[in-house]
């Protein structure tokens, strides 16, 4: 009885029943006068016809514009009212405009050392163009002389954290999609108090999903009693807005501007393998050094600043010089650290992705938890796979939600007949976001192969050339691989056939997936 009544009456249900009755308040009234006024109905249909013929013409992704069209043409009212509500929201755009704001003020401690950068792709010049795109569209440099550490499992990654943790005498950064209350926080916890007492300056930031069911309310307020400074992004409130639909989903974590970690290891038990939810959580991760930590600790900085008016202090979190590298990080090449905001029009993530594919000489190799593809991405992979790419793709054979699971498998005919091999991971879940190509380029971060990854949340990566830690990324995909089935066309022809229905009917609604 008492699970039952927190089931009906807890913070998730209640939150969700208050969106449910705002959406039939909202388009309710449209479609009741939609039905009985002529002239309300020809009205709708002439801005149908507006909204059609906009976005047949607008440079918006296919499928996007596809979804827009069933709906707008199968239930005008409905769909031209939520297309309304979406596209004007001010909140937005004050966000978008904020973040150009606070980019232009970084834009002094991000200025890339050009000339260094050419004379190391002296013998690789089609590389020069996408640290150029990076920089100029990404608005992040590329760094020479990299130095980076790569953790196969999140397990890896914590045990360095914490030893990172512990050798804080400055400043601590933490910005997580996901902090949940176990083992991997609760050890993370203690440090942050201790190094708050210390002297230590200690900030935590953690997305708004977070607050449905995860975190209490007042856990802000809880850090801020122990010295932690500590902020939510967009917390989860119960009113309809398209903003709520922008997740912070970077892992970043920045120590005295000396290392930063990334990749796709949230603060919660289960990426450590310590509760089992979805057989073994096989996560990745890299730690950073060097001059490129100031790329990590700025996209930090950038969305602590999003609702602040005030101008931070960047220079006293900047760090000059490559000194006091970690003995165990891999150093040469190039990196380049980068962030993707969905409050702009470049997507950074996936054009990177789809680089590293269309200019592959020998193989592209892929680690992702989604699988949910626009035309774009699907053309590129079967294309190289068709002149000859080996194209490798690992995904999970647990999944950790059944209807993206369903999703995945409709692309999966497709690709394997274009080409591509597909895998999946027997012992669990595979939560890692990590390409790998001809033995020369890694992308590690948290840039899932999904709409929402690609479109809709914040993001962050690290692109890196020429590294020995490429092998370190590239050997790990093969022992994965070793623990994978891969999956024919017979596999997915004798898949179950109601998943398969319901896959394909929720392809309409990929784009917000």
């Amino acid at each position: 009885m008492k699970g039952l009544w927190k089931l009906l009456f807890g913070r998730t249900t209640m939150f969700v029943l208050l969106l449910l009755i705002q959406a039939f308040a909202l388009f309710g009234g449209f479609i009741v006068l939609g039905s009985k006024v002529i002239a309300i109905n020809y009205g709708v249909g002439f801005v149908s016809v507006l909204l059609l013929v906009y976005l047949l013409n607008s440079r918006a992704d296919a499928n996007f514009k596809l979804m827009w069209v069933i709906l707008i043409a199968s239930v005008p009212v409905f769909g031209v009212t939520l297309y309304l509500y979406t596209r004007i929201q001010p909140g937005t755009a004050t966000l978008g405009s904020r973040i150009h704001q606070l980019l232009d003020e970084q834009r002094v401690y991000l200025a890339p050392a050009r000339h260094a950068i050419e004379t190391e792709l002296v013998d690789a010049r089609q590389e020069y163009g996408i640290f150029k795109y990076i920089y100029e569209e990404g608005h992040y440099p590329s760094y020479e002389n990299a130095a980076v550490k790569y953790f196969p499992q999140g397990e890896d990654k914590f045990a360095e954290m914490v030893r990172q943790l512990e050798r804080a005498e400055k400043f601590i950064f933490l910005e997580y999609f996901i902090i949940d209350k176990g083992i991997m926080w609760d050890a993370v916890l203690e440090i942050l108090k201790r190094k708050a007492k210390q002297g230590v300056e200690v900030r935590l930031m953690y997305d708004g999903t977070c607050t449905l069911s995860l975190l209490p309310r007042s856990f802000p307020k809880d850090m801020q009693k122990l010295g932690i400074q500590c902020k939510v992004f967009s917390p989860m409130t119960p009113f309809l807005s398209t903003h709520q639909n922008n997740r912070d989903h970077r892992k970043i974590l920045v120590i005295d501007g000396r290392v930063a970690f990334t990749g796709g290891v949230n603060l919660a038990d289960e990426y450590i393998n310590r509760r089992v939810r979805f057989g073994h959580w096989k996560d990745t991760a890299i730690m950073v050094g060097g001059r490129a930590v100031d790329s990590f600790t700025l996209m930090f900085l950038q969305m602590w600043n999003i609702d602040e008016t005030r101008r931070e202090e960047y220079h006293r979190y900047i760090i000059a010089g490559d000194g006091n590298i970690d003995p165990g990080m891999k150093r040469g090449g190039l990196i380049a650290p980068y962030g993707d905001s969905p409050l702009d029009s470049e997507e950074v993530g996936e054009k990177v992705y789809l680089d590293i594919i269309n200019r592959a000489e020998k193989y592209v190799h892929i680690m992702t938890p989604y699988l949910i593809l626009d035309e774009t991405m699907i053309h590129s992979l079967t294309f190289a796979a068709q002149r000859g790419i080996e194209v490798k793709i690992i995904l999970p054979h647990v999944p950790d939600k059944k209807y993206a699971y369903w999703l995945a498998r409709t692309y999966y005919e497709e690709l394997i007949s274009g080409g591509v091999k597909i895998y999946e991971y027997t012992p669990g879940f595979v939560h890692a976001k990590v390409f790998t190509s001809d033995d020369r380029k890694a992308v590690v971060g948290t840039i899932n192969m999904d709409y929402r990854s690609l479109y809709l949340h914040f993001e962050c990566a690290a692109y890196i050339y020429s590294n020995p830690v490429v092998d370190d990324v590239e050997r790990d995909f093969q022992e994965t691989l070793e623990k994978c089935q891969r999956i024919t066309l017979q596999n997915c022809r004798n898949y179950n056939l109601a998943a398969r229905a319901a896959g394909r009917a929720l392809r309409i609604v990929a784009p917000l997936m």
